[in-house]
Formats: C-alpha cells, sequence, structure tokens
C-alpha cells in the first residue's frame, strides 16, 4: 500500500446484531483507521425492528443487503456476510475489514481474514464472546461510540471498569519493551497494549486518552515535556512520584 494512501476499508454491518444509534461514531472511528471503501448492511429490512437502521443509510452512505427471513431460526444475512467478505477478501482490492458485529458465529470468518494477512477490526458490544473479540486485531465496544446522552436514554452506558483494572495490563505492557532506566515512550505501551488485548481502550475506562487513564491509575511516574512525547514508568514502591 502507497505511504499516502489510507487503508482501503470493507466494512460490514450485522443490523440484526448492531444498533442504528452507534452509527455516527462509528464511522467516526473507522475514519481513524482508513478509508470505508465498501459500506454494505445485510438484514431483512422488511422488518419493523430495522426502521433505525433504514432512517440513517442514505446519509452514511451504506448499501443494504436484503436478506428476507424465509424460515425461521435461520439466518441468511449471516450466511451472506460471510460470503461478501470472502469475495471481497480475494478481490485483492483492501487493506482490512470491519466486521460489525457481536456474534460469535463470525469468529471464524475473523480468523481466515487474519490468515490471509489482513487486518481486521472488530465492533460490538460489550457482551461479545471473547473468541470474536480476540480474533480481531481490535475490537472496539459500541458502548463506547454512543453519544453519553444517547447512551443514557437508551440505557446502553457503557460500564465503566475503574482505572485500577487498567494498571496490570498496563504494567504486562511495560514489561515486554525494553529500557535501560526504566522510562519508556507512552506510544510505544499504547502499541503493545493493543497487541496485549485486542479490546483495550481507555474510554471503558472513562478517559478519551491513555495518557489521561495512566496519570489516574497512581501507578506510574509520567514525564511530560513541552514539546517532546510523554515517557511513563512504574511508580517505586512507596514513592508518591511525579505527575
Amino acid at each position: 500500500m502507497p505511504e499516502d494512501r489510507a487503508p482501503r476499508l470493507a466494512v460490514l454491518i450485522d443490523a440484526d446484531n448492531i444498533s442504528a444509534k452507534i452509527v455516527d461514531g462509528l464511522f467516526e472511528e473507522i475514519a481513524k483507521i482508513g478509508e470505508a471503501s465498501v459500506r454494505r448492511i445485510y438484514g431483512d429490512f422488511s422488518s419493523s425492528r430495522m426502521k433505525g437502521w433504514e432512517n440513517v443509510l442514505a446519509s452514511h452512505a451504506i448499501v443494504p443487503q436484503q436478506q428476507f427471513a424465509y424460515t425461521k431460526g435461520k439466518n441468511a444475512s449471516d450466511i451472506t456476510l460471510v460470503i461478501d467478505a470472502m469475495d471481497l477478501l480475494h478481490s485483492g482490492r483492501f487493506d482490512g475489514f470491519c466486521l460489525v458485529s457481536s456474534d460469535s458465529d463470525f469468529t471464524r470468518l475473523a480468523s481466515r481474514i487474519r490468515e490471509q494477512g489482513f487486518d481486521v477490526y472488530g465492533f460490538g458490544d460489550q457482551k461479545t464472546p471473547e473468541s470474536l473479540r480476540q480474533a480481531c486485531r481490535r475490537f472496539i465496544y459500541t458502548e463506547n461510540l454512543l453519544p453519553e446522552a444517547v447512551a443514557q436514554s437508551s440505557g446502553t452506558s457503557a460500564k465503566r471498569e475503574p482505572p485500577s483494572k487498567a494498571t496490570p495490563i498496563i504494567l504486562k505492557a511495560m514489561e515486554q519493551i525494553d529500557s535501560e532506566d526504566g522510562w519508556m515512550p507512552l506510544s510505544a505501551v499504547g502499541k503493545q497494549l493493543a497487541n496485549l488485548s485486542s479490546d483495550f481502550d481507555p474510554r471503558t475506562f472513562g478517559f478519551r486518552k491513555l495518557s489521561d487513564l495512566v496519570r489516574k491509575t497512581g501507578g506510574f511516574e509520567i514525564e511530560d515535556p513541552e514539546g517532546g512525547a510523554i515517557r511513563i514508568r512504574k511508580k517505586p514502591a512507596g514513592a508518591k512520584g511525579r505527575h
């Protein structure tokens, strides 16, 4: 891929499994990763349950893939999504895939795409089974994509974890980075966190930035020079440390 081109992404949405309320935040998040070149959504849009999605398809240029529910209990939408994903994969036109679903049935699809050397970014709720979350390079909780007002009014606010719960995994990431004096760039720690845990996200702990989360844990010393890169190291036992 040329360095001056954003990664081309195929966005495949399981409408039966994801609320339309997240659509604005979804595409804002995807824009941080690359260009949503293909935007397809799968479901039975003759159903009243799909009304929310019908209202936002045009504004986000999402192409609906209609699948009638001919037989109860059989999900034709899932099968069609998988077939399309494999066709797009073998076209060689994309750099990565965004699978928007909380359904663990897509775990093997995510694994298969990654076996071909392509990145998979998953989007689903916090109840998504670990198998699907870990099959993706990154997994973003849809609760973190909702505006706070919408989340509260719809009762879908994210479950916020205490900052202290992030300390062990941050320390684990730091242990895997070489450092002569214990200090290491926060950016390097962030990259290693993504490698360790596909669903690690400061927003799950109530913070937009990793630096703010690290400060709040109270377990690290922080160097934040003006105009320079932030560095952190583990706070010595018993020390008050610098912030």
